[in-house]
């Protein structure tokens, strides 16, 4: 029987990446996801989890402040990584260095471009629509401690119409999330 690998996805929204995990790792004979950590508790993304039959934790700001009670969290769930889909809090550097090059973020532009604190969700395709970028794109990165600055593992560019608005930038955008974030994750861990 092969070793499974276990996955915490950490999420704050309506999960559409999370639930494209949830549905991809299904059945996955090696990788398998263990776990929702939350920091909403009325995010649409509990829901998606509840359906999946994942197991969910909620955490909020006191828990984050005590980063050694979240790797106590994780290690009863024997996590192997974490990958944040949507996930809008800074990883504390105790939770870093407990999972070095093992948390996996998505972010929704070309890093370095439109990363960094504040920068996410329409707020990314507004100002890449605002400086009149010609692509955009995903990076997905390991975190470090800084917002978008970890190693870059992957890049996936789309064109961008001048006619395009953000919203149709960010439907660009989550096509590329949707289909490369469970391949990347497949390469990382399996």
């Amino acid at each position: 029987m092969p070793q499974i690998t276990n996955i915490a996805v950490f999420a704050s929204g309506e999960g559409t990446n999370a639930d494209n995990l949830f549905r991809h790792f299904q059945y996955h004979p090696k990788i398998r996801i263990a776990l929702l950590v939350c920091n909403n508790p009325l995010a649409g993304v509990i829901a998606r989890a509840q359906n999946a039959n994942i197991p969910i934790e909620t955490i909020d700001r006191e828990q984050w402040k005590n980063p050694e009670s979240v790797v106590l969290l994780l290690k009863q769930y024997n996590i192997d990584y974490m990958v944040l889909a949507g996930f809008l809090w800074l990883i504390p550097a105790a939770l870093v260095n407990a999972y070095p090059e093992k948390i996996i973020n998505i972010h929704p532009s070309l890093l370095p471009k439109f990363g960094g604190k504040g920068m996410y969700g329409i707020k990314v395709h507004e100002a890449v629509k605002e400086a009149g970028e010609r692509l955009t794109g995903i990076t997905i990165h390991f975190i470090d401690n800084e917002y978008d600055k970890g190693k870059i593992i992957f890049q996936e560019k789309v064109e961008i119409n001048p006619r395009d608005t953000a919203e149709d930038i960010a439907a660009k955008v989550r096509e590329l999330e949707l289909k490369y974030l469970p391949q990347v994750i497949e390469q990382v861990v399996g």
